[in-house]
């Protein structure tokens, strides 16, 4: 099958190199244009972009997919298929029409629970206790289009949203090429169940800050649901009330231990503790203001005794 791909971060990188092994023809990649990264603000590729050059594949990098060029480009490759994971740019229908097949996009969810940009973050935020991902035709409405197939994947409690998606980024490969094997003989299923869809928006800055009066547990779903971004953050203070520096932690974990307020600060010989709405949480992993990421009790005999706030 002749195939275009279409994707941008790594996560899309399994999909890709496994089709590419396959017994289909990817004629292109399509990705999403070289960005300013760093202090020098030099153009560079995405993760896909470096990819399929490193590969002598053809990129496409339009700025929107609407762009006449593209389209024309994309008309002339006449693809049978073109699969899609983390793109990241929404697809006019005239184009989605222009695969015999249409466009086959990975979703990391279980349709139509998480539709939208951060399901494996929601996810976890919310407490499932499975996730999954899932193939399905794209269509003009957001994540709503038939499925083909799905993939499930339990999830402990102590995942975090950077190892879930490493996870069912390579499940997912498998289930993508299995779908596209499948195009010619197999019929996609409506969506049809409207009272179990959830969404999934990106998550904010704001809705990335701890609130200390909150249950630990609550806390330690959001940590693991911004981990490794946007990351979860506070504000440390040398003293309750004060104005305090930005301070993000990547880790926690519930603890039984109580006694402590909301945000104060525990630091023992071998660990962290901080005082929430329910029983205390030990930071794990945690990334002070201008400093590298660290272990949370390195940081914790760091303070030689200080005492500090979170809030």
């Amino acid at each position: 099958m002749r195939l275009v791909f279409a994707g941008t971060p790594s996560v899309a990188l399994p999909s890709l190199a496994a089709l590419v092994a396959s017994d289909h023809e990817v004629v292109a990649v399509v990705t999403r244009p070289d960005a300013a990264r760093g202090r020098s603000k030099r153009l560079v590729p995405s993760e896909v972009g470096q990819w399929a050059a490193d590969h002598g594949i053809p990129t496409l990098k339009p700025t929107h997919p609407r762009d006449p060029a593209f389209v024309a480009a994309l008309t002339e490759l006449s693809p049978d298929a073109c699969p899609v994971v983390a793109y990241g740019a929404l697809v006019p229908q005239h184009v989605l029409d222009i695969p015999r097949f249409g466009w086959i996009n990975l979703h990391f969810s279980l349709l139509p629970r998480w539709r939208g940009a951060a399901p494996v973050q929601r996810a976890l935020m919310a407490g499932d206790t499975v996730t999954g991902a899932t193939t399905f035709r794209l269509v003009r409405a957001l994540d709503a289009g038939p499925v083909y197939g799905t993939t499930e994947l339990p999830l402990a409690g102590t995942e975090t949203a950077g190892e879930v998606l490493d996870t069912l980024a390579h499940a997912g490969s498998r289930l993508l090429l299995d779908t596209v094997d499948a195009l010619a003989t197999t019929e996609p299923v409506e969506q049809t169940d409207e009272d179990a869809v959830t969404l999934a928006p990106k998550i904010t800055v704001e809705e990335a800050r701890l609130d200390w009066t909150r249950p630990a547990d609550e806390l330690d779903r959001l940590i693991r649901g911004c981990s490794p971004a946007p990351m979860a953050w506070t504000t440390l203070r040398q003293a309750q009330g004060a104005e305090g520096e930005r301070f993000k932690v990547a880790l926690g974990r519930p603890s039984d231990e109580a006694g402590l307020a909301p945000g104060e600060v525990r630091a023992e010989r071998r660990r962290v503790l901080v005082g929430t709405g329910t029983t205390a949480l030990e930071l794990l992993r945690v990334q002070p203001l201008g400093k590298k990421e660290m272990a949370g009790a390195d940081w914790g005999r760091g303070l030689r005794g200080e005492q500090v706030w979170l809030a």
